[in-house]
């Protein structure tokens, strides 16, 4: 454990994220054996079952259990916000299972956040994991870059009361593009590289669907997706997951925003 670490442990005492054990020796607010565990998680293709019309390829960092569900938790219920540093650095591993190659553009776009999730939360928590995952994969040479609130969403029931159908048809209606924030350069129609839409939690797929439906009206063709977690078991079709350098495109009328911005 850095020095750092230990004098942060000193100054703010609290639970380990990853199993609220009490009173123990903590490294980004996991104990050595929550962090241990989630150094050691290894990205892998996921499908939810059955999965939903125009659902992308997706790419989890881990399984939803454990000491990742801790940490995500701790992060998006518990206001453990220092918590987004480790979690983008593995959500940038994920990312990296799904475009592959550094040396193509990678534009990332994450779920956004209903206003209400944001004011409870405070702050938009996927917009700040999506934000240190650029960073690290910049950081390892990548040409990565995040669109800013992308979308506006509209106030929809909360979706641990609706089964699949209902989610989906609440993600859908949510959703409104701000095409303000999304396009390419005037010197051409199509910017060649890797789109990939990021979410903490896939479940039933219903918003990463929704929000790759949203995105192809603006001709951007999402690649695939990233999430820290898969809940449920879940298999990877034949031939489903996603080639690299794979093209986005966007009406050359509007400019491409890769500056810095749920699920």
């Amino acid at each position: 454990m850095t020095f750092g670490a230990a004098l942060a442990d000193l100054v703010l005492p609290t639970a380990c994220a990853g199993c609220d054990a009490e009173r123990v020796p903590l490294r980004y607010g996991a104990c050595a054996d929550c962090a241990t565990a989630l150094e050691a998680l290894t990205p892998f293709p996921t499908v939810p079952v059955p999965p939903p019309v125009g659902m992308p390829p997706c790419v989890a960092a881990g399984p939803y259990g454990g000491a990742l569900r801790g940490a995500l938790l701790a992060y998006k219920e518990k206001g453990r916000h220092r918590l987004a540093r480790p979690l983008g650095a593995i959500l940038a591993g994920a990312i990296a299972e799904i475009a592959r190659d550094p040396m193509e553009p990678l534009l990332v776009v994450p779920v956004p956040s209903t206003a209400k999730a944001v004011r409870e939360r405070h702050g938009d928590h996927m917009a700040r994991l999506a934000t240190h995952a650029v960073r690290r994969l910049r950081a390892a040479g990548w040409r990565a870059a995040e669109i800013t609130q992308p979308f506006r969403v509209l106030p929809r029931a909360d979706s641990a009361l609706l089964d699949a159908a209902g989610r989906a048809a609440a993600a859908e209606n949510s959703l409104r593009i701000r095409r303000s924030r999304i396009g390419v350069s005037r010197r051409g129609t199509t910017m060649r590289g890797t789109l990939v839409v990021v979410d903490d939690i896939v479940t039933t797929g219903s918003t990463l669907a929704a929000i790759t439906a949203r995105l192809r009206e603006v001709n951007m063709q999402v690649t695939g997706a990233a999430v820290l977690a898969a809940t449920r078991r879940r298999k990877t079709p034949p031939g489903e997951f996603a080639k690299p350098g794979h093209a986005w495109h966007a009406r050359p009328d509007h400019h491409l925003d890769g500056s810095p911005n749920e699920g």
